[in-house]
């Protein structure tokens, strides 16, 4: 179905700004219309998130976001709650992808998703006192909180023979907190529950009244490996607004700067999943080597390790030198190439072939309904990529494909990582040399506004939704896409055995911190 066609399904107030279309509804039509648009014409709901409207409307904000891949174009179905009872009706009656965000506005701003099969707490650890929602404005960033003691009642699984077994939140690992319970008959997993969020940062608090340049570290910070492209999403969202055009050699080296983020990680990632989740230490050994060349680069080209400082809202901070961009055609080529070699190796081991094939399968139709983003969700048939359907900075000037699989278990999620080193390589260098000395930066003439920042991660699509006001930020709700792939463990555990979770876990590599943001 064509945009033009889905546009007669929306109200006669929608306003189309761009690749966005914006209308308002009234609650009691909210959930019925998201679900005609998510359920009955498969438009992925990639976002919900709400506002503090009380200063200005007496009412609070409910904003779902949907994508039509076809035609790089986004739907924003807005409503407006009441400012002294807040609630409407629960999209995730039917649309489990939006189960954690409805949980997540009735914690953060006391929004009620009416009829949500599971309205626990979702960010609110124990010590929380009830009736808390830092993002209403009027809850100040620096509130000291009294503890209290409010009870998580984990699922149970009851019967002869059945175990729990408590995982974290501390670990024996540098990974961040968060807690996981194994309901298991044996070794063999029955049900697998997460529990998150217990080191939330507040940034979407501290972000308020930020100018975006101020607001930039944040960014920048909210997920220390994704630094680049959470960061452009905030900067692509910010030029929308103010209308303005980014100039072509920024955009190059954008998506360079994303390509080299995304080209660490998936060697970090291949090194983990068969070093660390299988005991093949020669990988694991040799694969944090080589990405440890990576981010020296990082640090030569930066001056930092983690590919910070150099997107600004208008373009990036500089230009890289001929020599800068041989040096670094040359040692990532020369890491792609080494880790290829290890791979192939690694690859003849039955023993390793055996510990990644049909464990922690992802099937098509859960991917779907969980609303899973970037690479577990493609490699489990799911063909989706912000890069190409919702096309930025530079990618529209360089070739490349979409890498896909169907099998759904850590070997497809794997090969899927080897097949897009190799794309990313070549993008690469097609974007290091494009438009060379030309501009890199316009200035920004900051306006008041909404609008969606998108980029495809290494770890999946990130959307960014950024309100400005007197030239600050009024409201930003970065979304990781760890955010919407972490729910995936309770598909994904289920029928393998204890000692697999780890390469489940692994072969997802989910940002706790990106989503405890």
């Amino acid at each position: 179905m064509t945009y033009q066609q889905i546009s007669q399904l929306l109200p006669s107030n929608a306003n189309a700004r761009g690749d966005e279309t914006h209308c308002q509804v009234e609650p009691s039509e909210f959930s019925a219309l998201v679900e005609k648009l998510h359920l009955g014409l498969g438009l992925p709901l990639s976002l919900v998130y709400g506002t503090d409207n009380r200063k200005e409307l007496g009412t609070f904000g409910v904003h779902a976001v949907l994508s039509i891949d076809e035609e790089a174009k986004w739907i924003v179905i807005s409503t407006s709650v009441s400012s002294e009872s807040p609630a409407y009706p629960s999209l995730t009656t039917t649309m489990m992808a939006s189960h954690w965000y409805e949980r997540y506005l009735q914690d953060m701003f006391g929004i009620v998703a009416e009829g949500h099969p599971d309205p626990r707490r979702l960010v609110h650890h124990e010590n929380i006192p009830e009736g808390t929602h830092p993002l209403r404005k009027d809850f100040a960033w620096n509130t000291k909180l009294d503890h209290a003691q409010v009870p998580y009642p984990m699922h149970h699984v009851q019967g002869e023979g059945i175990y729990e077994i408590p995982v974290g939140p501390i670990h024996a690992g540098i990974i961040e907190p968060g807690h996981f319970r194994f309901n298991v008959a044996g070794e063999r997993i029955i049900t697998l529950e997460g529990k998150l969020f217990f080191t939330h940062k507040g940034v979407e608090k501290l972000l308020e009244g930020k100018t975006p340049t101020e607001a930039l570290p944040f960014i920048e910070r909210l997920s220390g490996d994704m630094a680049a492209s959470h960061t452009l999403a905030f900067c692509q969202a910010i030029e929308k607004i103010s209308g303005v055009s980014v100039p072509s050699r920024a955009n190059a080296i954008r998506v360079a700067l994303c390509e080299l983020e995304r080209i660490t990680m998936h060697i970090h990632d291949l090194a983990n999943i068969a070093g660390m989740g299988t005991g093949y230490t020669l990988m694991a050994a040799n694969g944090f080597r080589i990405k440890e060349r990576l981010i020296r680069l990082s640090q030569d080209i930066l001056g930092n390790r983690f590919w910070r400082g150099a997107i600004v809202p208008g373009g990036v901070t500089r230009d890289w030198s001929k020599e800068e961009s041989d040096l670094i055609d040359r040692v990532v080529t020369e890491a792609v190439k080494e880790m290829q070699e290890l791979i192939k190796m690694a690859m003849q081991s039955d023993g390793l072939r055996e510990r990644l094939e049909t464990s922690g399968v992802l099937k098509h139709d859960a991917a779907i309904a969980y609303g899973a983003v970037g690479l577990p969700a493609r490699a489990s048939g799911v063909m989706r990529d912000v890069r190409s359907h919702h096309p930025y900075a530079g990618y529209p000037e360089v070739s490349w494909k979409i890498v896909s699989a169907v099998s759904g278990d850590v070997y497809a999620r794997y090969r899927c990582r080897i097949d897009e080193l190799d794309i990313s390589l070549r993008i690469l260098q097609e974007a290091l040399h494009l438009h060379q000395d030309t501009p890199v930066a316009v200035d920004v003439q900051l306006q008041d506004g909404s609008a969606l920042g998108a980029v495809e991660s290494w770890r999946g699509e990130i959307l960014t939704a950024v309100h400005l006001k007197e030239g600050k930020v009024e409201r930003c709700m970065p979304r990781d896409p760890s955010f919407c792939n972490w729910a995936l463990f309770a598909e994904l555990g289920p029928g393998n055995i204890v000692p697999d979770f780890p390469l489940c876990n692994k072969s997802l590599n989910l940002s706790y911190s990106g989503t405890d943001m």
